[in-house]
């Protein structure tokens, strides 16, 4: 059909405050030329002073748009039907003394809830085991064991999260990634449940 156009919503759109979101910023869009030109810079919300940091643009707020600009059209919608606007703001920059403060701190916990669990599970007591077992001597530190053992401790956690500083060691994502991809993801539905007005309805409401 000549009139028809197919949306299909973004999952999230970075805007700064003031700006005038267009219908190809916020949408992926399949018509004809003529009409494709027509709808494309279609002005679909313009953020205001009262938005705060996040924006729930839904698609029945951009079919009326559309449908002003072009009477006669037929509207397909593809996917998801919200756009999850992300309003930022100017960044403020890294303070040196807190970075080094936080990095300090995670530093030594980790480092504690290491020590605290292998205090847990006895491990200098397995290691000196271990020893006696293999040279048949008793051994207070054996330390032929518990250097190799606090290497591979650390490049294990390497593979596990699988980054060297800012370098990933291969395309597979890590489990912490996963973990954070699954948080955003709910994250997210929570947001365009709650932030939504037209996805809730109360009895007063007419």
């Amino acid at each position: 059909m000549e009139n028809t156009i197919y949306i299909r919503m973004r999952h999230r759109l970075q805007v700064r405050p003031h700006d005038s979101i267009k219908l190809q910023d916020v949408a992926q869009i399949i018509a004809e030329d003529s009409l494709l030109e027509k709808v494309k810079d279609c002005i679909v919300y313009t953020v205001s002073e009262k938005d705060q940091n996040i924006i729930i643009l839904d698609v029945m707020k951009v079919i009326p748009i559309l449908t002003n600009v072009i009477e006669q059209i037929n509207i397909e919608i593809i996917g998801q039907t919200q756009t999850i606007v992300e309003v930022v703001y100017k960044k403020i920059g890294v303070s040196i003394p807190l970075f080094i403060l936080i990095w300090l701190l995670l530093f030594f916990g980790a480092a504690l809830a290491i020590m605290n669990f292998h205090e847990d599970v006895s491990m200098q007591a397995v290691h000196q085991r271990i020893y006696k077992i293999i040279t048949g001597k008793e051994n207070v530190k054996p330390l032929l064991l518990q250097i190799p053992y606090s290497i591979g401790l650390g490049v294990g956690m390497i593979l596990f999260f699988n980054h060297v500083f800012k370098k990933r060691l291969n395309e597979e994502p890590s489990p912490l990634e996963v973990e954070m991809f699954n948080y955003q993801q709910d994250l997210d539905r929570y947001v365009i449940i709650n932030e939504n007005e037209e996805s809730m309805k109360k009895l007063h409401d007419h």
